[in-house]
């Protein structure tokens, strides 16, 4: 446990310092190739569950600390010990005993050890006050950065509450059969008899009572099911493809929306990313749905002269860069690394996306703008601009009652999305 903490300690202290927290695991799981699955699991829980309730744990370090530790490493190994005395179901004398152990390994004071000590069994004694007193800050209650409370309040006044706590749940595990392969009801069944709980939530998607490894799956080498979020598997049927289309899903990396939408019927899809890594990742799932695609290309499609072949599409997918903030409870990293300057950027990026892909859409051809994203900077006004500089592009209704002016909010059954299905007159 101790090696665990410590190896948490440098993930903390790279994602708050500018690093993404997915990209500083893969980096960890390079560099620690020994680690068992367990300790992998629990240096997760620790980076995860710390990143979640920051806000919260650090006021609560605050209140315990006479003055600033200038010790950052000792700093997020306390932080780490208050998430497991609140989250975890460890003892809280295990709980201090191995962080006074792993402080030995960061700094050789005894001072140190003292003070991890201290903090630790003070916060014990203290716990119901100090969580009182901790949640008089909204930052605290409600573990995200105050801009970002303050302008959910503004756009969401009857849902702002719910969003933020929504963003603090672990998320979801939703699965998309393959119905080409095997209908709902009889891989449900195929769950079951491998003591794997699961209800349909929407035509597709099975929420898993509890997740499993991807390898545990039945099936799941052969393509019979894809782990996707039940909101992200809005997106293919949106599309209204049709048999023998040709069709581009535009910034498709990882690859789920293509998977899916060849899974629907018979097309002609161009696959566009310009991430030639992630583009490998593509094709592995393509491989696994035993799926093929017309053409997998690295390019960037606010620029579609550098790859596009001249041919027009009849849809096109463009699920577009942007804030993620409808997935925070996947990348709780988010919330502490995104500054509100951050949606300008991503606006006008997603606008010159658009405004390019509307050129190679064919006339009556249909355009699906999606987001991970809940601030209307990008999804609403987004369109809205759009809309006044494009007189041949009209919204089409989306009959889907979860979807409330494009928007669908994060909730315990799903991420947050926005989606928006244009049809060029």
């Amino acid at each position: 446990m101790i090696k665990t903490q410590l190896i948490a300690v440098s993930i903390v202290s790279k994602v708050l310092t500018g690093s993404s927290l997915t990209a500083v695991l893969h980096e960890c799981w390079q560099q620690h190739t020994t680690l068992s699955s367990q300790q992998k699991g629990a240096i997760q829980d620790f980076s995860y569950g710390v990143l979640r309730f920051y806000g919260q744990l650090a006021e609560i370090l605050a209140i315990l600390l006479s003055k600033s530790l200038h010790d950052k490493k000792i700093y997020y190994l306390l932080l780490i010990g208050l998430y497991q005395l609140l989250y975890s179901k460890l003892p809280a004398y295990t709980v201090v005993n191995q962080a006074v152990a792993a402080s030995q390994s960061l700094t050789s004071g005894k001072s140190i050890q003292g003070l991890v000590n201290a903090v630790l069994r003070s916060f014990i004694r203290q716990k119901e006050k100090l969580l009182a007193k901790a949640a008089e800050k909204e930052v605290s209650l409600y573990s995200h950065p105050q801009w970002w409370i303050d302008k959910l309040r503004v756009q969401y006044p009857q849902h702002f509450h719910a969003i933020l706590n929504a963003d603090n749940k672990r998320p979801p595990m939703t699965l998309r059969v393959n119905q080409g392969k095997i209908s709902v009801t009889a891989y449900q069944q195929l769950l079951s008899d491998n003591s794997m709980e699961s209800r349909l939530i929407w035509p597709e998607a099975l929420l898993l009572k509890k997740p499993v490894g991807v390898e545990k799956l039945p099936g799941f080498n052969d393509g019979l099911v894809s782990v996707q979020d039940a909101g992200a598997q809005l997106a293919a049927p949106l599309l209204d493809v049709h048999q023998g289309m040709r069709v581009l899903d535009a910034c498709a990396a990882p690859g789920g929306k293509s998977g899916h939408l060849l899974e629907l019927t018979d097309i002609s899809l161009t696959i566009l990313d310009n991430h030639k890594t992630r583009l490998t990742q593509v094709k592995q799932n393509l491989d696994r749905l035993q799926k093929r695609a017309a053409g997998i290309v690295c390019g960037d499609a606010a620029h579609p002269d550098a790859w596009w072949d001249g041919k027009l599409f009849d849809r096109i997918l463009a699920d577009v860069p942007c804030s993620a903030s409808g997935v925070v409870c996947r990348h709780p990293d988010i919330k502490w690394l995104r500054r509100e300057s951050d949606l300008h950027k991503f606006s006008v990026q997603q606008q010159a996306i658009l405004h390019a892909l509307w050129q190679i859409l064919a006339r009556n051809g249909k355009l699906l703008y999606v987001t991970c994203s809940i601030f209307p900077e990008e999804n609403k006004l987004q369109i809205e601009q759009f809309l006044q500089q494009h007189s041949d592009a009209r919204i089409e209704p989306l009959s889907e009652p979860e979807i409330q002016d494009g928007q669908l909010l994060p909730d315990s059954q799903h991420d947050g999305f926005f989606y928006t299905r244009l049809h060029k007159r």
